[in-house]
């Protein structure tokens, strides 16, 4: 079966065929500038089967065949079904690849939507799903997309990152997933390459919808680009040249903003994507323009494209006020998750909205029972709060290394029991840590201890309890046990409370206070774990 969009020549072997050279060498000397960056990756090529894919498909099968190429890479094919034909197509590339004995494999894909972004998407989403970490997916984009790609940024505003357009070699990270976006052909004109496909006879697919006049790349493309290359015959490599010096300047860029991010960034109170903090102080020692390149580097961080100027104006006015008012709350709508920005005092937080809503989940009171049995256990971890369904874990840690049989009479002078109890903070509660005066309770505590609004919800008081009668019933067990504080939690801090001189005989409260500690963890991440400092 035929279709008019498939170019009317016949499926062949192209492996002994020549060899386009200015095609070829750009390939090569792009496999040469990330040759160690590849060594052990799996190798994919995105084929939609138009032109430009499939030329790249038969230079990678040329250059393989004359031992010039050390891999072959396996093709990937999108069925997003937008098309009538799109099922047509799909066949036809995988008829086309078997034919030159290279790999293919046809993915379906599930568009949100009818419009080029929406497509593009979905072809990056199934083909991310398919591949396996740290594999190099190898695009077709050349000289003539870079300057599409150049001039739609420019109409819309963008700074020196989106000026830069495409690069060459792009690490992709989705959450916990990293891969690689290769583009060899940033350099080749269109030209180029449709000279390459005629006299190969490819029989490539010329989907009609590119050319269609419905976004903004369609009408660059058939409107202004030529408008340009009639004042400017070079306009295009000329544009292209600009994105690749803007990646240099970016490079540079991004480099002094990594060198300022330590400096600034607070260690103790990062955990993944999840909440970043900066202090405002140290922030403010930057020329105001480290300070907006140092802010866009620290949002932009685990996410694809950039915060919005407006964004960066705003967090910038934010850490700069001087009034008293500093409850103000920043949206960013990203695109792998949803962000919060806040000033809290002298620091600015950014927190993910999935963290946001864990923290408002409630803390429930339970009881564990730590007994000398279990001297032999160097660690017992316990859930304060954990919901199955979400992607953070937070728990006690109780460390009994050094709580042998032997040195258990010095924790516990009257029994072999004790119980530890979790409890959320009621409001009203007063509590008094080992560094406080006197016992607060409420609003008061909350700015002695430089508690945020929202992990107010998540403050965890830890008590020991001990029945000091083993002789009593269950009913009379409430009445007979005395209860010591030991530790006020929040997921990123500890305190020890103090104890009453009268409990003093009871428990060595300092040696299990020290036992216990606070950890809260993000479940499959690469940088999983805080550990609340006392």
């Amino acid at each position: 079966m035929t279709n008019s969009a498939i170019q009317p020549y016949p499926i062949k072997s192209i492996a002994d065929s020549s060899v386009d050279q200015a095609l070829a060498n750009a390939l090569l000397t792009s496999l040469a500038a990330y040759r160690q960056s590849l060594l052990g990756r799996r190798i994919w090529l995105a084929c939609s089967g138009g032109r430009d894919s499939l030329a790249l498909a038969a230079i990678c099968m040329q250059l393989y065949t004359q031992g010039k190429l050390p891999f072959l890479p396996q093709l990937l094919h999108v069925d997003h079904g937008l098309q009538a034909d799109s099922s047509l197509w799909a066949n036809h590339v995988a008829k086309w690849a078997k034919a030159q004995q290279l790999p293919c494999t046809i993915l379906k894909a599930q568009v949100q939507g009818a419009d080029e972004q929406a497509a593009r998407l979905a072809r990056y989403k199934v083909m991310s799903a398919y591949i396996n970490q740290g594999d190099v997916l190898l695009l077709a984009h050349h000289a003539d997309d870079q300057a599409e790609t150049l001039l739609m940024r420019l109409i819309q505003g963008a700074g020196v990152k989106g000026l830069a357009a495409m690069q060459p070699w792009r690490e992709q990270a989705q959450r916990d997933f990293h891969y690689v976006l290769w583009r060899p052909w940033l350099t080749i004109t269109r030209v180029n390459i449709s000279r390459y496909t005629q006299r190969l006879a490819l029989p490539y697919i010329d989907d009609p919808t590119n050319d269609s006049g419905d976004n903004v790349r369609s009408g660059l493309r058939g409107e202004v680009m030529p408008i340009l290359a009639h004042y400017n015959p070079n306009a295009i490599e000329n544009m292209a040249r600009s994105a690749q010096l803007l990646s240099e300047a970016r490079a540079i860029i991004e480099e002094r903003a990594a060198q300022d991010l330590p400096l600034v960034v607070i260690e103790s109170l990062a955990i993944s994507t999840a909440q970043q903090v900066l202090a405002i102080d140290k922030l403010q020692t930057l020329s105001n323009p480290r300070q907006r390149q140092l802010l866009h580097y620290w949002l932009s961080q685990r996410e694809p494209l950039p915060p919005s100027k407006q964004l960066i104006d705003d967090v910038y006015a934010l850490a700069q006020r001087q009034d008293n008012d500093h409850q103000t709350r920043l949206d960013w709508y990203a695109s792998l998750q949803n962000y919060s920005i806040y000033r809290y005092r002298q620091q600015l937080y950014r927190l993910s909205h999935n963290f946001l809503d864990w923290l408002a989940l409630p803390v429930l009171e339970k009881s564990y029972v730590l007994s000398v049995n279990l001297y032999d256990k160097s660690l017992t971890d316990i859930d304060i709060r954990m919901d199955s369904n979400t992607e953070y874990r937070w728990q006690l840690q109780v460390d009994l290394t050094n709580i042998n049989k032997e040195k258990w009479p010095d924790l516990v002078k009257l029994q072999e029991t004790i119980i530890l109890k979790t409890a959320p903070l009621n409001r009203q509660q007063k509590i008094q840590t080992t560094a406080m005066g006197r016992a607060q309770s409420g609003k008061k505590l909350y700015q002695t201890l430089e508690i945020p609004v929202w992990l107010r919800d998540s403050l965890v008081v830890i008590t020991a309890i001990i029945n000091n009668d083993e002789s009593l019933n269950d009913s009379e067990i409430e009445s007979s046990k005395t209860e010591i504080p030991l530790l006020l939690l929040s997921p990123f801090a500890s305190w020890k409370l103090t104890v009453n001189n009268s409990l003093l005989a009871t428990i060595n409260h300092e040696l299990l206070q020290d036992a216990i500690n606070s950890v809260l963890q993000l479940n499959n991440d690469t940088n999983p774990t805080i550990e609340a400092n006392q």
